[in-house]
């Protein structure tokens, strides 16, 4: 199963300080708000900095997203596939936001150890 590229999305208390030390370890800001949240790549390495936005560290795939040099593919496995696939497999989902047929949504996860998974797919 084919969940798009993986980061980590990281808690932090405050986003400047995390920014700034990212950067200095050669981090780029390839998006976000600046406000509430930072994704930050340095080559394929993605992360996310999020303040206030969750409660603890998440692992995450984007589905339909190939990474920050690649242009992203309109051939991947939608969140809702994903998320039938995940349950027939016997994998409950704890948090699941999606809505029609097609288009954003996520869900999450957690695996036996209580680390949450975030399926996003943002298009």
């Amino acid at each position: 199963m084919d969940l798009g590229t993986f980061s980590v999305s990281l808690t932090v208390g405050d986003l400047a300080a995390s920014r700034d030390f990212y950067e200095t370890l050669g981090f780029d800001k390839i998006g976000g708000d600046g406000e509430g949240y930072l994704i930050m790549a340095n080559g394929g390495t993605v992360i996310g900095l999020f303040q206030g936005m969750f409660e603890q560290n998440l692992l995450t795939f984007n589905p339909g997203w190939q990474g920050p040099n690649e242009e992203a593919s309109d051939d991947f496995l939608d969140v809702r596939d994903i998320a039938d696939q995940l349950e027939e497999a016997g994998l409950q989902i704890t948090t699941r936001s999606i809505e029609g047929e097609s288009g954003p949504g996520h869900i999450v996860l957690m695996d036996p150890d209580g680390n949450p998974v975030l399926i996003d797919q943002h298009r």
